[in-house]
């Protein structure tokens, strides 16, 4: 027996309470909607999980929720944010990702035709990393009750044999290096929630870095101490998160970060620090000095690391600081952020 379906009204029509009722009205959205965006196999069987293959050895699994406001800005959207998210959750293990989850709650009252720029951005993003998204669930929520639609992701991948990153692997005399300009993201997001507008457009570096990082593992195997995508907090707060992790010291050199010269000129208008501001398409590696060269080589050579830099080194020092060496030739401290420079940034 085909159940009848009344075709969702994508142009104007909107979100409503029985859209997460559980009927019928519930059945027309996941299959008129995100069927149609993330469509794959795994969902065109309709079971509330799916069966895949384990591979042998060790596995990777993460989770995360995307509440970022805007819902859309310039380079991304909420939906490739939350692919590019998990999927580099999983890359900074070094492991290639496999498998996606998506659950969205929705706000009563939110647009069809939004809800689906999102979940065709969310489908574009996940076949271009060739990742699929085989499981989700949607909810509705009264009107009020959220700030349009929220996204929460898990996901799975798989680690290469022997391949162990950790904090804790570092070494003083390790380098430090960055896949390429910081503060992309952040500043993108400000600009669109107060809009600004400057000479240059400023783009989000949303990117899934599963290839970058397959590249970087091929170079530098256990010379890889660690990974780290430096997203809330930005440089600043993840290279902390490492001294403390890590029971080192870091020596930065500021000439060598790169900061493109808009984003420079929009974080000194916004009164904000570039270490800080959050980036969502970048990372930094803690590497032996062994293989540094080589892997820098390696980052430079792919589309995601072409601006790589070396940008410093770990050094023994019991109090963990993280010191950088100014373009001024003086020194500071890069401290953690102190409260919350950018709310919703993710």
């Amino acid at each position: 027996m085909t159940m009848h379906q009344r075709q969702l009204d994508l142009r104007s029509g909107c979100v409503d309470l029985s859209h997460g009722a559980g009927g019928r009205a519930m059945a027309q959205l996941i299959s008129g909607l995100f069927h149609e965006a993330f469509g794959n196999g795994w969902l065109a069987r309709g079971n509330d999980q799916s069966a895949f293959d384990v591979a042998a050895g060790r596995m990777v699994m993460t989770t995360d929720g995307y509440v970022v406001s805007p819902l859309f800005f310039p380079g991304g959207d909420i939906g490739s944010l939350a692919v590019h998210g998990t999927v580099n959750d999983i890359a900074m293990a070094g492991a290639r990702p496999l498998y996606l989850s998506a659950s969205f709650i929705i706000e009563e009252g939110f647009r069809f035709a939004d809800l689906k720029r999102i979940a065709d951005s969310m489908g574009e993003a996940a076949r271009a990393a060739g990742v699929p998204i085989i499981t989700g669930d949607t909810k509705v929520v009264e009107r009020g009750k959220a700030d349009g639609v929220f996204i929460s992701t898990a996901g799975v991948g798989v680690l290469p044999d022997g391949l162990d990153l950790s904090a804790d692997k570092a070494r003083p005399g390790d380098r430090v290096l960055l896949s390429g300009s910081l503060g992309d993201h952040g500043v993108a997001i400000m600009s669109k929630r107060q809009n600004l507008t400057f000479d240059t457009e400023i783009v989000s570096d949303s990117a899934s870095l599963h290839g970058l990082v397959a590249d970087m593992v091929a170079a530098g195997g256990h010379g890889l101490r660690l990974m780290r995508d430096p997203t809330r907090g930005g440089l600043a707060a993840t290279m902390n998160e490492i001294a403390q992790q890590s029971n080192l010291g870091f020596r930065l050199q500021e000439d060598a970060i790169p900061v493109k010269p808009a984003v420079a000129a929009a974080c000194e208008l916004l009164g904000l620090d570039p270490l800080n501001v959050a980036n969502e398409g970048k990372l930094i590696a803690v590497v032996s000095p062994d293989v540094a060269g080589a892997v820098l080589a390696a980052m430079k050579a792919h589309p995601l690391g072409r601006d790589a830099a070396d940008i410093g080194e770990a050094v023994a020092d019991d109090h963990r600081f993280v010191q950088m060496a100014t373009s001024f030739g003086g020194g500071r401290i890069v401290d953690w952020l102190s409260g919350e420079q950018l709310p919703r940034i993710c």
